[in-house]
């Protein structure tokens, strides 16, 4: 059989002659029952619209999965990590931000605080406390210089790096410099800790420590700090000091040559005439200085 006779007969295309070899042919019997039978097959109804309809509800139910729930349950994991962070953020606001008052060189500071006790900033100088926790907890971490007046009430701390003061109510000052520790009780009691001591001041006394020596217990003839009244005063300082405390009050820069750092200065000066604080500070120890402008050089003279 030709083989393009099975697809002519298919297509009813076939002529009589060829349709009559075709007949005659082994396979046309077996072509016949196939056709007779898929003729017998009834394929099932197909509605476009229905189909069309589900189609669109699949893609719709799909999209909203992609688009509009999974970005909802990331907004919302947004939202709350926000309100996480607000949340920390607020509390620690609320609960450790402490007040702080820091003074420049030639610069002084009053504080009144929450109790209504006095802290009066020196120079070159800065006092931090917690405004919120005060009445349970009176502490103040110092460096610099400060008078305190504090009122009566609970215990009273002040932390320095040199040592700590602890008192209930009294008049004490406290400075605390690079290698210079001192405190001074004006009214009441204090108690003064430093390294592993512990000291008691009563009224009239004053305790230093230079360089992490304890050097003298004085008695104060004053009843508040000199500095407090326009003058700085020393008693067996050594000299480096002295010029610090020069150059924190006039806010000048102070350099030196040829001397001998370590000296020890008795004296004062005043903290609001600066040519009367240079002549006090060089006529003792016998040295020289040359200002000019904002800086003064200290020196002594070569033999």
């Amino acid at each position: 059989m030709q083989e393009n006779y099975l697809a002519k007969w298919l297509n009813n295309e076939l002529t009589e002659d060829e349709l009559a070899i075709f007949k005659k042919s082994k396979e046309y019997e077996t072509y016949r029952k196939i056709v007779e039978a898929s003729d017998s097959l009834a394929g099932p109804d197909f509605d476009m619209a229905n189909a069309q309809k589900r189609l669109d509800n699949k893609r719709q139910q799909k999209k909203g999965k992609v688009i509009a729930l999974n970005p909802l349950k990331r907004y919302l994991r947004i939202a709350a990590a926000i309100a996480l962070i607000f949340g920390a953020s607020f509390f620690y606001y609320t609960n450790t931000l402490d007040e702080t008052v820091t003074t420049q060189f030639a610069e002084r500071a009053n504080i009144i605080l929450p109790d209504a006790s006095k802290v009066l900033l020196n120079a070159d100088s800065q006092v931090t406390y917690s405004e919120k926790s005060w009445n349970h907890k009176r502490n103040i971490t110092l460096k610099g210089e400060a008078f305190f007046k504090v009122s009566k009430g609970e215990r009273f701390t002040v932390t320095t790096d040199g040592g700590t003061v602890t008192v209930l109510g009294t008049q004490f000052n406290v400075e605390n410099r690079k290698g210079f520790f001192e405190v001074s009780c004006y009214e009441g009691l204090v108690s003064v800790q430093f390294g592993q001591n512990e000291k008691k001041l009563p009224a009239g006394q004053a305790l230093m420590v230079v360089d992490g020596q304890l050097r003298t217990f004085e008695t104060i003839r004053r009843n508040k700090p000199s500095w407090l009244t326009g003058e700085s005063n020393f008693k067996s300082i050594p000299l480096k000091f002295v010029l610090d405390e020069f150059q924190r009050i006039f806010n000048i820069e102070v350099s030196t040559k040829n001397l001998d750092l370590s000296q020890l200065f008795t004296g004062s000066f005043s903290n609001t005439d600066k040519e009367l604080a240079l002549q006090s500070i060089s006529v003792p120890t016998g040295m020289k200085f040359k200002l000019k402008g904002n800086k003064v050089l200290f020196y002594a003279e070569e033999p």
